[in-house]
């Protein structure tokens, strides 16, 4: 019964990473990049978010975030997330990956 309940406060505490993820996300990037499972991205040129991780290594790019995110592309602007921000970013990329 112990093990049950410490699954479901485990469960809560990614679901709610999650949310906080998909939030800075929405906010930070969804004029460009399409955050969420469906849906086309605003910007031509900017990866949908949910197939993110076909182009780049999840984990990789979350660190890069904490360290401050520098993209060569001149639309995109560079980011420094603090660690608790990339890794609710992580935790979210993840939950959408197709």
């Amino acid at each position: 019964m112990l093990l049950a309940a410490a699954a479901q406060v485990s469960a809560a505490q990614a679901g709610e990473l999650e949310n906080r993820g998909k939030l800075i996300l929405t906010r930070l990037c969804a004029g460009c990049h399409a955050v969420e499972k469906v849906g086309a991205s605003p910007h031509r040129g900017a990866p949908p978010f949910r197939s993110i991780g076909d182009r780049y290594d999840i984990n990789e790019l979350t660190e890069r975030m904490s360290e401050q995110l520098v993209s060569t592309h001149p639309d995109m602007p560079d980011f420094k997330f603090d660690r608790q921000d990339a890794k609710a970013a992580r935790a979210y990329l993840y939950s959408i990956q197709r």
